[in-house]
């Protein structure tokens, strides 16, 4: 609800993994690559362990997603699986023609045979098991023997294991260590440190749209990283019910109390009560977002047992798009595109073609925006002179409300390729503050505000 008050295209701070707001610090983008390179090169289990709420699924999403084409997975969710049912489980994901009657040694040689032709076709099988603390023991056994099926110079199954710290323990017993024996690499998934959280809450705010000053500042921060102790779902979970308590506030300065109010709020903290005030400030903010379908701020409501305070005026909302120029002192005029031949008309329509024709998967360089076309025209003019024209797209879209203008750069098969070619842009683009877009993500954002 708070989104259009911050100039936010989409919700920075939730607790389902998205992909496009992967933050590689805190030894996340290295692990990743390890993993990448594990699987790759490598054979046997892998082991990734990490306290609730680190960042694992995330992780799991992340290599799936930039594992080369020739690796086929497998994804367990619920590991909570009899030893008896295991195979079935795994040849219902691969769907081989088995059924729940088919005997073990027939679903075994089914497998068996998927996996040699994937062999053939020179592809590569992996399986990954999320929660794998919470699979039985004999379970684990019976996964152990998987990986037995080899040719005479290679393994046929590849296996990474995501769980939380009580999977050690596990595998540390005794009668289990064969599949310790078997597990070739094995890492850890870190709290963030403090500094960690200042950069993964610019990120994820910068990925979701918000070109302003720093919402959260150092001090806050420190709270927050106390707090959630590095555990990037708490970190969400505060980041979010504070802003939606600074919304509620008409204010676009997150403050300690603001964080406070967050933190009593969150099931893990160990303070419960709520401070006075902060059920009229949540009742005010989802009043602010459901009265008259508008996205108005309400100054929030004194409590009973304080005297009414004077509404102050509420700031300037933050912009939500970086312009190489300031801002007109007058509002913009309505957005009305010339049709007339341009450099702008043409990057609109070969935007269209573009994004027809890519793979949801496929990176671009978001480079700056804004609601004034004849600003986003000389912007252009001057972004051709430092990139290749044809390799700039332009789509519209909406902030705030107003119709809006985006620029993009390049075109980028995965994030790597696309994270070394921000690195090499222009120092006078970078100081927009540029930043990674899928595809998908473009298509979904021009798709929202479409009217129905």
């Amino acid at each position: 609800m708070y989104y259009s008050h911050f100039g936010l295209t989409q919700p920075p701070f939730k607790i389902t993994p998205n992909t496009d707001f992967f933050y590689a610090g805190g030894e996340r983008g290295a692990i990743l690559e390890a993993l990448i390179y594990a699987i790759t090169h490598g054979e046997g289990i892998v082991k990734v362990t990490g306290e609730v709420g680190s960042g694992k699924t995330m992780l799991c999403r992340m290599l799936q997603d930039r594992l080369p084409p020739q690796i086929e997975t497998i994804y367990l969710a619920n590991p909570n699986v009899s030893p008896e049912d295991i195979l079935h489980a795994i040849a219902h994901e691969l769907q081989l023609p088995v059924t729940s009657q088919s005997s073990r040694l027939e679903v075994l040689q089914a497998l068996h045979q998927h996996l040699l032709t994937r062999h053939e076709e020179n592809k590569r099988v992996v399986l990954f098991i999320e929660e794998a603390q919470g699979m039985p023991l004999q379970t684990l056994e019976e996964i152990r023997l998987l990986t037995n099926l080899e040719t005479r110079h290679d393994k046929l199954l590849q296996i990474v294991m995501f769980g939380q710290p009580e999977l050690d323990a596990n595998i540390g017993q005794t009668h289990i260590r064969q599949l310790r024996e078997r597990i070739t690499h094995s890492f850890v998934l870190p709290p963030l440190k403090p500094s960690e959280v200042h950069e993964y809450l610019t990120f994820r705010l910068r990925a979701a749209g918000y070109h302003g000053p720093d919402l959260f500042a150092l001090r806050v921060v420190r709270r927050i990283a106390a707090a959630s102790q590095g555990l990037t779902r708490r970190i969400n979970l505060i980041a979010d019910k504070a802003l939606l308590a600074a919304f509620a506030d008409n204010t676009h300065n997150v403050s300690a109390g603001h964080v406070r109010a967050a933190i009593r709020d969150s099931e893990f903290s160990n303070k419960r009560r709520w401070p006075t005030g902060w059920i009229a400030l949540t009742a005010t903010a989802l009043l602010a977002a459901g009265v008259g379908g508008g996205w108005a701020v309400y100054a929030p409501q004194p409590s009973p047992a304080q005297p009414a305070r004077a509404a102050t005026p509420a700031p300037a909302p933050v912009a939500t798009a970086i312009k190489s120029a300031p801002l007109p002192t007058q509002p913009p005029a309505p957005m009305v595109m010339s049709v007339a031949a341009n450099p702008l008309d043409e990057r609109l329509e070969a935007t269209q073609s573009w994004l027809a024709a890519q793979p949801p998967g496929t990176i671009s360089i978001q480079l700056l925006g804004g609601d004034d076309p004849a600003q986003l025209r000389r912007d252009l003019a001057q972004v051709s002179r430092l990139l290749e024209q044809d390799r700039i797209f332009v789509f519209r879209t909406e902030a705030n409300g107003k119709p809006s203008l985006t620029m993009l750069y390049g075109s980028y098969p995965d994030r790597a390729q696309a994270q070394q070619a921000l690195v090499q842009l222009p120092e006078q683009l970078k100081q927009h503050q540029p930043y990674l877009r899928s595809v998908q993500g473009i298509r979904d954002e021009i798709r929202k505000e479409k009217p129905e």
